[in-house]
């Protein structure tokens, strides 16, 4: 392909105007194992553990191992699809929307990526401090949540700024300890409470209608923030990671630590009505020992979840829109996570507060999808100029409204059904942009190198 960007290196002007951490990647460092590692470390949220205890008395339990699985293939698919384009040129998220949006207009799809990021980061911070908090009262009789939610949080944005190096090494140790935790978990849950869970199951029906896809959208809306920013992935790649391969990475690496973590927290809620991992796993262990390790493992997936789903893609966002420095926006995320209280997210009531903040901002992350991956496959079938995308005063100056619009229809239309939101925006969103491209005149510029291209 001519103007991939290892045969066609950008203008020396405009590299000069690029921010090295915004420009195409050119050593790709994850080869097959690696990158699958880092999905599977990254993948290990308490948002999971949130999702499952929400389908008490919702669905049986081989109903909702089914809405785990259909969840995570979905997810597997859409990173395939939007990745394809970072894997392709080695572009992140943040400069791949300004063919869709136009250099301007990227703000507004990256802000609606941002703002759930950061929310997730400052919950999933609060819940690992609060297992480090627990491993300290136990070791050495320290009790100081708040000290040490800071020291954790300055941790993890230390961790960030060192790029995908850090991550690499830091998502290889993770996957196999992570995968040995949840197992054992899993087996102590089912073996402490396994009458309670028999009498919570017993009287549970079940349903194939509207509650069961509601919850494939609720395991699927936990990374519907990463689906969108899978170039910031993908771009890291290497080159025989095509994407049937890259699918199949992500739904090994993601379904397994999907389903534990999803079971776990319906299993263990079912029977002690306590949707809090750090309270319940501090009391059932049985041993000081293995209260140590399993808290220390909570806080461990807190990081390798945050570092590369909740960190990196809103500090590319900052850089891309204010100019910032990645240092300076990683720090910058960690304040604002911080900012949203999140010892106010975790209550007694936190899992289903979850739910519907994850089914209200998929309305919003489904429609940005559908826009890019028709832009990049129907629209410029999957050929992007480089040098375009990255000349700020060039093609994609400005916003292109057709985007904006569609995006704003799309979230509309699934507000409506929102337990299903992020299904229901795809198709009209992605018809709408179609023709807006077609036919809207301030487009028009837009349409260079696309088939409207006159």
């Amino acid at each position: 392909m001519s103007n991939l960007i290892e045969n066609k290196e950008l203008r020396a002007d405009l590299a000069q105007q690029i921010d090295p951490d915004l420009q195409p990647t050119k050593k790709r460092i994850m080869g097959t194992v690696s990158y699958g590692a880092s999905f599977m470390g990254g993948c290990v949220s308490v948002g999971t553990f949130s999702m499952g205890a929400g389908l008490i008395g919702v669905l049986t339990v081989p109903q909702a191992i089914l809405a785990m699985c259909i969840g995570c293939v979905v997810i597997a698919v859409a990173l395939a699809i939007i990745g394809e384009c970072g894997h392709i040129y080695g572009i992140p998220f943040a400069v791949q929307l300004r063919s869709s949006f136009g250099v301007t207009g990227v703000k507004i799809p990256g802000v609606l990526r941002g703002l759930p990021a950061i929310v997730w980061f400052g919950f999933q911070s609060w819940v690992g401090a609060g297992a480090i908090n627990g491993c300290c009262k136990v070791l050495f009789g320290f009790d100081n949540l708040p000290v040490v939610y800071a020291l954790f949080t300055i941790l993890q944005v230390a961790l960030a700024i060192k790029g995908f190096e850090g991550i690499k090494w830091l998502e290889n140790i993770s996957c196999v300890f992570i995968i040995g935790i949840l197992i054992y978990m899993l087996y102590v849950v089912n073996t402490q409470f396994s009458t309670e869970i028999g009498d919570v199951f017993s009287k549970v029906k079940g349903t194939w209608g509207m509650p069961f896809w509601a919850a494939t959208t609720s395991f699927l809306g936990i990374y519907s923030t990463m689906i969108i920013n899978a170039s910031d992935y993908s771009r890291n790649a290497t080159p025989d990671i095509k994407p049937v391969k890259a699918a199949s990475i992500y739904t090994i690496s993601i379904l397994p630590v999907t389903l534990f973590m999803g079971l776990i927290g319906l299993l263990v809620t079912a029977a002690t009505g306590n949707s809090d991992p750090v309270e319940v796993f501090s009391t059932t262990m049985g041993s000081k020992f293995l209260t140590v390790v399993t808290l220390l493992f909570i806080a461990f997936a807190q990081v390798t979840t945050n570092v590369l789903n909740n960190i990196v893609p809103p500090a590319y966002v900052l850089m891309e829109s204010f100019k910032m420095k990645w240092s300076h926006a990683t720090v910058l995320v960690g304040v604002l996570s911080v900012c949203v209280m999140p010892w106010k997210l975790v209550t007694a009531d936190s899992a289903a507060g979850l739910n519907l903040f994850t089914q209200f901002y998929s309305a919003f992350l489904g429609p940005i999808f559908a826009v890019m991956a028709v832009d990049f496959f129907i629209l410029r079938k999957k050929k992007l100029d480089v040098n375009d995308i990255y000349d700020k005063q060039g093609t994609f100056k400005g916003i292109n409204w057709a985007g904006i619009i569609a995006i704003l229809i799309g979230s509309i239309c699934s507000l409506f059904i929102m337990k299903l939101s992020w299904y229901v925006s795809l198709i009209p969103t992605g018809v709408l942009y179609y023709f807006l491209m077609k036919t809207l005149p301030s487009s028009r510029k837009f349409c260079k190198g696309t088939i409207f291209e006159k």
